[in-house]
Order: structure tokens, then C-alpha cells, then sequence
């Protein structure tokens, strides 16, 4: 539609006396308490890409691995947020090729707070039953990304799917040896993980999947580590169009794209993170890619371009579906 002062001019005008034969009625109407469906849809080509809001949580600065309080502070009250801490979403992807479902990441179930978890909801509320997914992707093994393995009664949630994981983060995660070297602050990861996802392991349909492999046709794994040892990336590409779920290549849009440099507590690996972190996100700048990541304001889709020595990201105009 193309507006023209004639349609701005009726359409308030339209607007006023509808607001005055209605103002009563919306005055005595509930508060509803609650957002609308935390599902986007974007398309990648021919496949359909569905962004599922799974919550927020808020992360202190503190928890930023160098740092700088003040220019933090900065940053973050320049973007009308709190000085001290960065919100952050917690996004997964469903990726519809026509012929499979393949859900990247489930989101945090229980395992992380009242803010957090309404995957399941969502997935529901946009008509997808759990027992039609065939593949669930992992890009790695943190509770905000494999909460939602398990239904609420502990029972595996995707009967049907495989399951595709990187082994360097089973490994890791699952590994009683590596969990009784942790620190005790740690050691939880490593409980949560061997509750959540060693169930899928034992069921037998795992695939173990390594840089440059296809998952499904359209859809390749890629390696990103230091967050994590496996963490993947998951490129989706549909005739000329690609989108990269990046997973958690950052944790504060307000903070690492300005400061790359800037690692997080929850890294296994903090340099090499940082050392991940700026070459995604060059390839990203210089080949134009659209992203996706689990931890960028929902939907979680967009682009980043340079911004001086450091960079910047532009949020994927919300288009109706």
C-alpha cells in the first residue's frame, strides 16, 4: 500500500472517531499479562525458517571477560538499557525444507527460570507437533539451547528426530572425568547435560557431525569453537539465498558487536571464542550474510556490517508473514 496524505488525513481522522465510540470498552478491558506467539517466519528461498522465542534473561557486566565497566555503561545506556546489565534473548530455529524439519537448538525447558521457557509453547502454538520433527541440531551442549530435549515428565520430546550433535562437546559435556576437574560453580552444566542429552545419545539415532557436512540437503554444519569445544554453526541455503544460524557467537547485541574482544564467563575457551567470534563475523560483513543467533533480540535475524575498526548489526526489517 502507498500512503498519501489523503489516506494519513482519513485514516486519523477515521482513527478519532473510532477511538470516541470505543474509548469506554478498550478502558475496561483486561490487561492480557502476556506477549503474542514468539514465532517468526523467513524465508530462505524455498525453505521456510521459523524463529522461536524461548525467553530473555539478563546477564550483569560483570560477567563480560574484559570488559571495561564505564564504557559498558556507555554502551549499553546509549541503547536505553540498564548500565550494569545486557539483556539477552534465547532464540531457536526451526527450518522447513519442504521435504524435512529440522530444529536447530530447544530452547532452555525448566532448567533456567521464570522468564525463560515458552519454546515448547510456541513450537505448539504455531502447530508443529514434536513427533514431526526428523532431525534436532545441536550447535552446542548449554542448558539454554538443550532445556527443551525433554518434556516436562522427563520423556525424550522428539521421538522421531535424529539426532545431530558435534562429539567434541559430548565429549566434553558428558564426560565424568572432565566434570570432576570443573569448578563447583560448573558442575551443574555437566549434570544437565548427562540428564538432557545422554537420553537422545542412548536411544541410538545420533549422528556425530563435523565441520562441512551436510545435515540435510540445504543445510550445512560448520565449525565455530570456544565457546564451547563443538560449537556449530548451521548454514541454510536455498537457491541464492543463505541464512547462518550462528548460535552463540555473541550474548549481548548492545556490547560484542562493538567490542568483539570481549569474551564471556560461560566460554570453555575465551581467545579462541574471540578469535571465532571476529571471523564470523568479517565473513558475515563481507559477504552480506543474513544471521541468525540464539542470543540476538527476537527474532534474531539480521545482518552485520563494519563499523569503523570494530562492528555493528542491523536487525532484518520484520516483514508480515
Amino acid at each position: 500500500m502507498v500512503l498519501t496524505r489523503r489516506f494519513v488525513v482519513g485514516g486519523l481522522l477515521g482513527s478519532a472517531a473510532l477511538s470516541a465510540a470505543h474509548g469506554p470498552a478498550w478502558a475496561k478491558a483486561a490487561l492480557s499479562g502476556h506477549q503474542v506467539t514468539g514465532a517468526y517466519r523467513h524465508a530462505v528461498g524455498a525453505f521456510e525458517v521459523i524463529a522461536l522465542n524461548d525467553g530473555m534473561l539478563e546477564i550483569p557486566v560483570g560477567m563480560f571477560l574484559g570488559a571495561d565497566p564505564a564504557e559498558a555503561g556507555k554502551l549499553l545506556s546509549g541503547r536505553s538499557l540498564p548500565a550494569d546489565k545486557s539483556p539477552t534473548a534465547v532464540n531457536a530455529f526451526l527450518v522447513n525444507t519442504g521435504d524435512k524439519l529440522v530444529l536447530i537448538d530447544s530452547g532452555t525447558g525448566n532448567l533456567m527460570g521464570p522468564t525463560m521457557g515458552r519454546f515448547a509453547a510456541n513450537l505448539a502454538a504455531f502447530g508443529v507437533d514434536p513427533a514431526s520433527v526428523d532431525v534436532v541440531a545441536m550447535t552446542h551442549v548449554h542448558p539454554d539451547h538443550f532445556g527443551g530435549l525433554l518434556t516436562a515428565e522427563r520423556k525424550i520430546a522428539f521421538p522421531k528426530a535424529q539426532f545431530v550433535i558435534s562429539e567434541a562437546d559430548t565429549k566434553f559435556w558428558l564426560s565424568e572425568e572432565v566434570a570432576a576437574k570443573a569448578p563447583a560453580d560448573a558442575k551443574p552444566f555437566f549434570d544437565m547435560a548427562r540428564a538432557n542429552v545422554s537420553p537422545y545419545i542412548a536411544a541410538g539415532n545420533t549422528r556425530f557431525i563435523t565441520d562441512g557436512q551436510e545435515v540435510v540437503p540445504g543445510i550445512t554444519a560448520h565449525s565455530a569453537p570456544g565457546h564451547t569445544p563443538g560449537h556449530t554453526m548451521y548454514r541454510v541455503t536455498s537457491g541464492s539465498d543463505t541464512l547462518l544460524i550462528w548460535g552463540d557467537i555473541i550474548h549481548s547485541y548492545a556490547l560484542q558487536f562493538a567490542h568483539p574482544e570481549w569474551a564471556i564467563a560461560f566460554d570453555v575457551d575465551p581467545p579462541t571464542a574471540i578469535s571465532t567470534r571476529q571471523r564470523v563475523f568479517d565473513m558475515a560483513a563481507t559477504d552480506k550474510l543474513t544471521i541468525a543467533g540464539a542470543h540476538v533480540p527476537f527474532p534474531g535475524i539480521g545482518h552485520v556490517v563494519k563499523a569503523g575498526a570494530a562492528y555493528a548489526y542491523e536487525p532484518a526489517f520484520w516483514a508480515p508473514g
